[in-house]
């Protein structure tokens, strides 16, 4: 960061602004400035106040004064992030912050331990705390503060870290019930709170404090006191005494914002008893938190049953046991069975280590949990290694030049220095109103009525825009596709939770966020047939979509006779497969503006601004010509900006064209996740047949396709999810696919819809058959890859010639570069060695079809040489712009001008789409918008280099030399039209074609938890001739952590009623940092040239995100190698080696598989195959 002038201009003798540390706040507040602020500061307006009270005094009064006057509510924050998780909460009138109340703030250390002040931030308390540790090292007690430290690292972000607070954390988990991390790890290591009533101090101890009503309006917490343990002189002074401290954490994300399934820390004294050698645990105290109570606990008969006894077999046995009954979440918490597990699990993996090796409990079987590696000497923490090491390959090619070469994505440095402008960014216009949506939350009901709530003020409101609203002409209409429309709101019915009821303005984007929320709609239920909630509610009252007979896919061969052909049958399996949220970072948003002669101005981000432009002509009722959609950029679409920003527009354009004022929208996190819809849920029931040697002959499908309520897209879905799922010969293919209708959110295109479905539905058949006949999946997976004849049976319009099928090549280069046969026997021996880690390997294979849609162009040349490009495609982050200003300067520079090459590119600027200026943009969609708009603009630029030509030749006979400013200006002098426009429309016989890939991860699982880590990645696409592989690899890397999110991370959820209640960051996991591959391989093969693509490219957004499969696939091996060894312990019905391992195989999932009381079978298995003193 540059300097801002504060070291310019500093004081004399004072302190220079300090270097950025990542454990301090972004910014720094010069301390000389604050010492000029004397008194309490209070910052007012006409809805709230902020005040800050530099003493206790001066917070006595203030309380003292707001209860007197009773001054609506109050909150008292030091960082406030308690906002981020309870929103609901944010109604308060008045706010103290407590930041610069001294006695708050302190950190005071002494023999008997560490006193930490309320206000003082995490990432202070652990810099204290490592402090302490490394002062107090020579004590045993010491390492409770470096635990505690280490395990605080792993809570939030580090902005969170930041800001949050100690106390403020406390008081969230005792008040409103936080599943909170601290004061779990407080309480295992006995810790005691201070509370201030007016002058009085009380001590009392944290679970006290835990379990009293909540602190009244003169009280305040105001430090917390983490004891120093010492360890107890014993009469024997010959007795081997140590003090154990760890702490534990169960979370989708080891290092990111997620909330633990469960928490423990236990602190144990442990001494040698000399009889037996055996370890007695003297004292104990076990903590368990964030598993479905109100906050966290100590197991006191727990740790009644281990205080004082020898820790044998039948002791840990006794204690797990006890441990299961005493950590017993609430009813409706979520995974109930699988918390109470993962407690058993974190006791057993503190207390098995301890205990005497007779008894046949190794001491090896768990790993050191020593955190002394992530700190750097001094006790500074470590910035997190998360990604050990990634490889990107590719071959270069220079015969298109510039086209071909790695340059850095158009717009990059805009983008990282936040000067690029999306929709959300331009400027409101005067007297510019702001949209929140108003919803349902019933699945079918009448609407009687929708009333503002009293808690928000009215004054706040500027109209409630309905179906009731659009004016004569106008059609209530919200999106269109060649399928049908959607309505932009329910009229006096409701038929789906979270369908558009209304469109409620305001002044700013809060007020009107607020009021939607807190808005009121009467329902009437009587007289309602049942909503149809399930595919299968609808299979059984015949509520389906049509499928348009040139869209329904084609069968291949003859079912019957291919069963009849098999030495193995597998009939009617299920699968069956959820949905999938987009994630944009930059929400759905619009800006509509009226314009002169009833014409509308529309900035939306969206993926087909020429259908907003229609929807919102037809919803106003207005001619076409009298709209104009603007898109300059997209912050990410994935699908859910195409069909779902229709409605976003269009009520924008609705409510400015009622009210005659701008309005816009930014639609908040959670109303865009339960109106998305998003991916496709499925069940798909299956019959196959296969010979011994996993050749697979046969196979017949039955999918049941869940649309939602209105058809979208949802008609496409058959025949993509066929397409993908003939990546392997199944020898005779037959399938009956039923789109089904539900009274749940339409679901839309989502990057590779349907044929995520249809890839994952593949590899889950081939596992399957792999368990029945007891062979390694990927051995199965091999004999079942095609051949180009067989290629050519199941992909007759985009099979291509023999040397175009490169699947062969690619499953071999692969299992070479990512050494597949030494990791295998690797893996093997691993899992052979370890007994609460199991390692899986898989090699997943894709052949995916895609299609070339015709795109439109233009490109003209300035009078200064400067180029401006229009196109079609929107740019969404995938480099189209990139693209496009490649494809033009070689294009172009066929001209060749002298040093050309050199500078042409820096002279094209690709420019916003606009819907008056270059109609018929279409979709960016389907992963080929950007090889479209490649063409067009070629096509663009021939036309041009042929008008210049003739030019070019004179100049040059006359010159010997010509430039490229010179030729232009010369063409502009003799009127050569030097702007064209062109629509690339590729013949039908030659608009497919087919692209391959394979990926290799290896996973491992932990057995008590359920967690999964990636440990390794290697991908090879095949790419033809990439347009840029800089951004092709960025693509296949972005697509493939997306599918790790779908297939082992984003648990998407509905109540009852069928509404979304996985909606937000809280609820809904998308992947991290940590939580991606550990060493992430990627290779672009190319593939040679072909006439029919453009400039021998393949497409390379969607195909990659099929292959996150193999870490699924992976994981599912290791599960499988987990439940052989449940076997081997006695196991020998509920856990054979066939299994449904669902999607996402989020830890509950993959621990429920691996045996949710592995821990107690292990026991048992141990008690009876060792015959000891137990």
């Amino acid at each position: 960061m540059e300097d801002l002038g504060f070291n310019s201009f500093c004081k004399t003798k004072e302190s220079r602004m300090p270097v950025y540390d990542n454990n301090q706040g972004i910014s720094r507040f010069p301390e000389f400035l604050k010492s000029e602020c004397k008194s309490n500061l209070l910052l007012g307006s006409e809805k709230l106040r902020w005040l800050t009270p530099k003493a206790f005094l001066e917070l006595d009064n203030m309380l003292l004064s707001i209860n007197s006057n009773r001054v609506g509510l109050v909150k008292l924050v030091v960082g406030n992030t308690s906002a981020g998780y309870y929103k609901e909460l944010e109604n308060c009138d008045t706010y103290i912050d407590l930041r610069y109340i001294p006695e708050l703030s302190c950190i005071r250390r002494d023999p008997v331990g560490i006193e930490i002040g309320a206000a003082v931030t995490i990432s202070k308390a652990i810099c204290a705390l490592r402090e302490a540790f490394r002062i107090e090292s020579p004590s045993e007690g010491a390492i409770v503060y470096k635990k505690i430290a280490a395990h605080m690292e792993k809570i939030g972000t580090k902005f969170v870290q930041n800001t949050g607070s100690i106390g403020g954390n406390l008081v969230m988990a005792q008040r409103e019930h936080f599943p909170s991390d601290i004061a779990t790890i407080l309480l295992g290591a006995g810790a005691f709170v201070n509370i201030r009533s007016g002058t009085a101090y009380e001590t009392v101890s944290l679970e006290e404090f835990l379990e009293r009503p909540h602190l009244d309006s003169k009280s305040v917490l105001s430090s917390v006191k983490i004891p120093l343990w010492e360890l107890e002189k014993g009469r024997n002074s010959g007795v081997d005494r140590k003090l154990l401290f760890e702490t534990y954490r169960a979370a989708p994300r080891a290092h990111g914002n997620a909330l633990a399934y469960v928490n423990a820390a236990f602190l144990a004294e442990l001494s040698s008893c000399g009889s037996s050698g055996g370890a007695v645990l003297n004292k104990c105290l076990l903590a368990f938190g964030a598993y479905g109570k109100k906050h966290a606990i100590r197991a006191r008969e727990v740790e009644k049953l281990l205080t004082g006894r020898v820790l044998t077999a039948r002791v840990l046995y006794e204690a797990i046991n006890l441990v299961k009954a005493t950590v017993v979440p609430e009813e409706g918490t979520g995974s109930e069975a699988y918390r109470s597990s993962v407690a058993v699990g974190f006791l057993f993996e503190f207390l098995s280590p301890l205990a005497d090796a007779t008894i046949g409990i190794s001491r090896c079987t768990l790993s050191s949990k020593d955190a002394e590696e992530n700190y750097e000497e001094g006790g500074h923490v470590k910035c997190p290694r998360m990604l050990s090491s990634s490889r990107q390959v590719f071959q270069l090619h220079i015969d298109y030049r510039p086209v071909g070469e790695p340059i850095v994505t158009s717009g990059a440095a805009l983008q990282a220095s936040g000067e690029a402008v999306y929709a959300d960014d331009i400027p409101s216009p005067e007297n510019c109103l702001h949209g929140s949506f108003v919803y349902s939350t019933k699945p079918l009901a009448r609407v009687r009525g929708i009333q503002v709530n009293p808690k928000s003020q009215s004054n706040w409101i500027s109209g409630l825009i309905n179906y009731k609203d659009i004016p004569k002409g106008g059609k209530n209409v919200g999106s269109m596709t060649i399928f049908g429309s959607e309505p932009l709101f329910a009229d006096d019915f409701t038929q789906c939770a979270g369908d558009r009821l209304a469109f409620l303005v305001a002044g700013t984007q809060k007020e009107a966020d607020v009021a939607s929320r807190l808005a009121i709609v009467n329902y009437d239920l009587e007289n309602l047939e049942a909503p149809i909630l399930t595919v299968e509610d609808a299979v059984a009252r015949s509520s389906f979509f049509q499928v348009p007979p040139f869209l329904y896919p084609k069968e291949v061969g003859d079912f019957s006779k291919g069963m009849a052909e098999a030495d193995h049958q597998i009939f009617s399996a299920e699968v069956k497969i959820d949905s999938q949220y987009y994630f944009y970072m930059e929400s759905q948003t619009a800006l509509a503006v009226p314009d002169e002669d009833n014409c509308m101005v529309v900035y939306s981000s969206s993926q087909c601004p020429e259908y907003v432009h229609a929807t919102i002509a037809q919803c106003i009722g207005v001619p076409e010509h009298n709209v104009r959609v603007i898109t300059r950029r997209v912050g990410g679409g994935f699908g859910g900006k195409a069909i779902k920003s229709m409605p976003v527009a269009t009520a924008c354009a609705l409510a400015a064209h009622v009210l005659r004022q701008p309005v816009r929208i930014y639609v908040n996190r959670k109303t865009d996740m339960i109106m998305a819809g998003g991916r496709h849920p499925m069940k798909i029931t299956y019959s196959v047949g296969f010979k011994s040697t996993g050749k697979i002959t046969a196979l017949k499908l039955d999918i049941l396709v869940d649309a939602g309520i209105y058809t979208d897209i949802s008609p496409v879905i058959p025949s993509n999810f066929m397409a993908v799922l003939r990546k392997y010969d199944w020898g005779a293919l037959s399938f009956d696919i039923k789109v089904c209708k539900t009274n749940t959110v339409s679901r839309s295109a989502m990057r590779g819809p349907g044929e995520v479905q249809g890839s994952y539905v593949a590899e889950a058949i081939i596992e399957n058959i792999a368990s029945t006949l007891s062979v390694n999946a990927d051995c199965v997976r091999k004999i079942n890859l095609h051949t180009h004849d067989s290629l050519m049976l199941f992909h007759p319009d985009s099979s291509g010639e023999v040397p175009e099928y490169t699947l062969s090549l690619i499953w071999e280069k692969l299992a070479q570069s990512s050494e597949y046969s030494q990791r295998r026997e690797m893996v093997s021996e691993f899992n052979k060695c370890n007994v609460w880690k199991k390692r899986g390997l898989s090699c997943v294979p894709i052949v995916h079809e895609l299609i070339v849609r015709p795109a439109p162009g233009r490109v003209s040349i300035l009078r200064d040489g400067s180029i401006v490009v229009e196109v079609g495609g929107i740019e969404l982050g995938q480099g189209l712009w990139t693209k496009v200003k490649q494809m033009t300067a070689f294009a172009l520079g066929l001209i060749k001008c002298d040093a050309l090459e050199v500078d042409l590119l820096e002279k094209v600027r690709i420019i916003q789409a606009d819907t008056l200026s270059l109609i018929q943009g279409g979709f960016t969609a389907g992963s080929t918008t950007s090889e479209s708009s490649c063409e067009a603009v070629r096509l663009c630029c021939e036309i041009l280099v042929e008008r210049l030509r003739p030019l070019k030749e004179k100049l040059k006979t006359e010159m010997g030399s010509v430039q490229w400013e010179m030729l232009i200006q010369q063409a502009h002098m003799q009127v050569v039209n030097l702007s064209t426009s062109s629509y690339s429309g590729p013949d039908f016989s030659s608009n497919r074609y087919l692209t391959y890939g394979a990926a290799v991860s290896e996973v491992e699982v932990n057995l008590l938890t359920g967690g999964t880590t990636i440990l390794r990645s290697d991908i090879l696409y095949d790419c033809g001739r990439s347009l840029n592989p800089a951004v092709d690899l960025g693509q296949i890397e972005g697509a493939y952590v997306q599918g790790i999110g779908y297939f082992m991370l984003e648990e998407y959820t509905r109540n009852s009623d069928g509404l979304v209640t996985s909606d937000g960051t809280w609820t809904y996991k998308i992947p991290t940092v940590d939580t991606i591959p550990k060493q992430f391989n990627v290779e672009i093969l190319s593939s040679g040239n072909h006439k029919n693509r453009v400039l021998s490219s393949k497409a390379c957004g969607e195909p990659p995100l099929l292959l996150a499969s193999s870490v699924h696939c992976a994981t599912r091996a290791a599960v499988r190698a987990a439940r052989e060894q449940l076997q081997s312990w006695g196991y020998h019905d509920e856990y054979g080696p066939t299994f449904n391992l669902e999607v996402p195989a989020v830890m509950p999932t993959v621990k429920e598989q691996c045996g949710l009381d592995n821990v107690e079978t292990y026991m048992k298995w141990k008690m009876s195959t060792h015959r000891v003193e137990q």
